[in-house]
Formats: structure tokens, C-alpha cells, sequence
């Protein structure tokens, strides 16, 4: 049996989803396609040589000329400018990442933990000190969950390989999560965001309805799992405060012990016996599992607040086929630069930029911000941006509109 080479596992699982906007193969080489499938694959692959050597095995076969192709309705100028962009920000050196940065990221990171654990060995386990340290905790939390997403997308080292390795480091080690559950959830949405069926951040399993079209869908088929004109009103409750002490910590788990992911697993224990070492003196076995428990409870509101104030207020719908540029538009805003809003989000307030290029370093997304303005007034496309407060309040205003779409279709159509 031959081994995979090293990242072929990351790099099949994203190709699936990377390769479902490609319907006529007119090359056994995506990245030399006349179709908007070569803006994809570019965005996800920094090198492409290494990932060239796999893709004659995926080549399925050629369509007809006279064939129907899901890229007739693209505008070709678009994607011809949007080239162009991403060439100009190459030459910019744009994709370079500035290592003391990142360094600095892990740091801060690791002097939280270090604060925690000295709040409580110097104030004790009383409720004010475990409370502090609760605070420390889920911010050090939150910082390793942006610094891995920039691991996890290649855009710290040249070397995919020893991205991977710090990336297994940070999400496991630190976060006790999986690397390859991660990459197989995330690259499916930004192939294809916002778009139900293929994007698993929009898919809510009937807790939410999103969007104009799935409210009035489940309207009209009488569908009501739960009262969803009052979904912007239980967010609250089964939101922030589930996703991730909830949801992700059984899903994750469960995906390593199915898959096998021995890997990701011994990564993940390795937090475990980390974070028990350091707390049970103080409170026990069962009191650090709810100190452990807590800590991801506040955690998850700012996970949750954060990642959906791009997304969720924007268009969600099915397949539109658009092209690169447009579709990531329309599925994404941002949010205005700020020292606070750059640290508290991960700079995921340029969640547009960061979309159009997965494998930028955050840090250079300012400098190429106003190349992708430049071209949206260009196009006639809405470049949206807006403050952080008013982003967090736009979920609830979305919710509640999509709410209210779902209760006139279910009394009236």
C-alpha cells in the first residue's frame, strides 16, 4: 500500500470541494483552465508543482464543446481582473508572512497560560481568582483558535509541511482539537460559502433558518422543527453558549476515534493531561472538568459572535455560479480596522480579503483592501463594511428578518 505524501490527506479532502465549481475540464491542470475554476484552486494552493503531481488521477474526463457548462453565466472581465489583482498583490510580496509577527501571536498566547496558572497558585482557588483566571483562559483560547486558522491555511511558512506541524501543535496541543477535522470542515466553506448543501457553517440542522430562500422553502412545506420567528430571540441560548463546549467538543472527538486519527488524538490528549496536571490540584478531577467546561462556555460567545458577523447577514442561498470574485462578495463583509478589532477577531474583520485569499498573511490584508475596493467599484459590486457593533447587531437583525419570512410563508403560502 502506498503512504500519502505528506499534506495529501489535507490537500484530497480540500480538492473535492475546491473541484465542485469545475464543470468542463478542458486541461488535466485546474490552474491553466479558461474557467473560474482556476481562481479557486489558486487561492487554496500556494505550491502548485507539489499539488500538480496529483491531478491526472482526477482527471474524470472532457466536455463536448457543444456540452452545457456552469461557466457560460461568469463574467469573464471579472475574473480576468480579479487575475490581475491577485498578480499585483504578488508583486507586491503580499503572500509573505512576517515570522516575528506570528512569534509574537504564540507568545502572547503562552503568557496567558503562564498568568492563569500563577493567579491561582499565588490568590488560591477562591471564586474571584477562578473567575480571572476563567477570562485569561478563553481570550489565550480564542487567540490559539485565529492563530491556527492561519497555520491551518499555509500562510505562515513557504513549506506546507511545517505549517501542518505547527498547525497540528496549536489546535491540538493548545486547543485540544483536531487538525485534519478542522481542514476538512473549513475548506468546505470557503470553496463554497454561504451556500446550503456544500458550505457546513450554514448548515444548522433545522435549529436556524438562514437567508430569504430557506425561510420561505420550510414556510411553504409547513416545516417548523421549532419556532423560527423567535430564533433571533433563542440564539441566546443555544448559540454562543453551546457551539463549542457542546457541538464541536463532541463532534471533534467523535470524528478522530471514527476516522482513526491517531495523530490528532494523541495531539488532543496531549491538552488534556496538560490542563488536568495543571488544575486538578486546585479543584479536583470534577472541578476541573467544569472549570474546563466554563472556560469554553465564554470562549464560545466569542467564537460565535466573531465568525458570524461576516457571514450570516449576507446573501445564503443555493448555487448561484458565480465566479470567484463575486461569489466570495457576496457571502462576506467586513468589519473597520481597528488595533482592538484586528487582535479581537483574528483579523477576520477582513473577512473579504481574507476569503478572495485564503493563503495571504493576515497582517498584509490592509495593504491589499484597497486594490479589492478598487475593483468592486470597478464591477458595481458592493464592497460592505461596517463597525464592530453594528455587525454584532446585524445577526439578530438578520435572524429575525428570516424569522419573519418563515412565519408569513407558513400562515400564507
Amino acid at each position: 500500500m502506498t503512504r500519502e505524501p505528506p499534506g495529501c490527506r489535507r490537500w484530497n479532502s480540500l480538492m473535492l470541494y475546491t473541484f465542485r465549481s469545475i464543470t468542463s475540464h478542458r486541461s488535466s491542470c485546474p490552474e491553466r483552465c479558461a474557467t473560474s475554476s482556476h481562481d479557486a484552486f489558486r487561492a487554496f494552493h500556494r505550491d502548485l508543482d507539489f499539488v500538480r503531481k496529483f491531478m491526472k488521477p482526477l482527471l474524470i474526463g472532457e466536455l463536448a464543446p457543444e456540452e452545457p457548462s456552469q461557466d457560460h453565466g461568469k463574467n469573464s472581465q471579472i475574473m480576468e481582473d480579479f487575475r490581475a489583482l491577485r498578480k499585483a498583490a504578488e508583486d507586491m510580496n503580499l503572500f509573505k508572512s512576517n515570522h516575528l509577527f506570528f512569534l509574537l501571536l504564540l507568545a502572547h498566547i503562552l503568557v496567558m497560560e503562564s498568568i492563569a496558572w500563577f493567579t491561582i497558585f499565588y490568590f488560591g482557588n477562591g471564586w474571584i481568582p477562578t473567575v480571572i483566571t476563567a477570562f485569561v483562559l478563553a481570550t489565550s483560547q480564542a487567540q490559539a483558535g485565529w492563530l491556527q486558522h492561519d497555520y491551518g491555511h499555509l500562510s505562515v511558512y513557504k513549506k506546507s509541511s511545517w505549517n501542518h506541524v505547527v498547525h497540528k501543535f496549536i489546535i491540538g496541543h493548545l486547543k485540544g482539537a483536531s487538525a485534519n477535522w478542522w481542514n476538512h470542515r473549513h475548506f468546505q466553506h470557503h470553496a463554497k460559502p454561504n451556500i446550503f448543501n456544500k458550505d457546513p457553517d450554514v448548515n444548522m440542522l433545522h435549529v436556524f433558518v438562514l437567508g430569504e430562500s430557506q425561510p420561505i422553502e420550510y414556510g411553504k412545506k409547513k416545516l417548523k422543527y421549532l419556532p423560527y420567528n423567535h430564533q433571533h430571540e433563542y440564539f441566546f441560548l443555544v448559540g454562543p453558549p453551546l457551539l463549542i463546549p457542546v457541538y464541536f467538543q463532541y463532534q471533534i472527538i467523535m470524528t478522530m476515534i471514527v476516522r482513526r486519527d491517531w495523530v490528532d488524538l494523541a495531539w488532543a490528549l496531549s491538552y488534556y493531561t496538560r490542563f488536568f496536571v495543571t488544575y486538578t490540584p486546585f479543584y479536583g478531577v470534577l472541578g476541573a472538568v467544569v472549570f474546563l467546561n466554563f472556560i469554553r462556555f465564554l470562549e464560545s460567545h466569542w467564537f460565535v459572535w466573531v465568525t458570524q458577523m461576516n457571514h450570516i447577514v449576507m446573501e445564503i442561498d443555493h448555487e448561484p455560479f458565480r465566479d470567484w470574485f463575486s461569489s466570495q462578495l457576496a457571502a462576506t463583509c467586513n468589519v473597520e480596522q481597528s488595533f482592538f478589532n484586528d487582535w479581537f477577531s483574528g483579523h477576520l474583520n477582513f473577512q473579504i480579503e481574507h476569503h478572495l485569499f485564503p493563503t495571504m498573511p493576515r497582517h498584509n490584508f490592509h495593504k491589499v483592501a484597497p486594490l479589492v475596493k478598487s475593483l468592486c467599484a470597478k464591477h458595481g459590486i458592493q464592497y460592505q463594511e461596517k463597525p464592530l457593533l453594528r455587525a454584532l447587531q446585524d445577526i439578530i437583525r438578520s435572524l429575525r428578518k428570516s424569522g419573519k419570512l418563515w412565519l408569513d410563508a407558513y400562515l400564507h403560502k
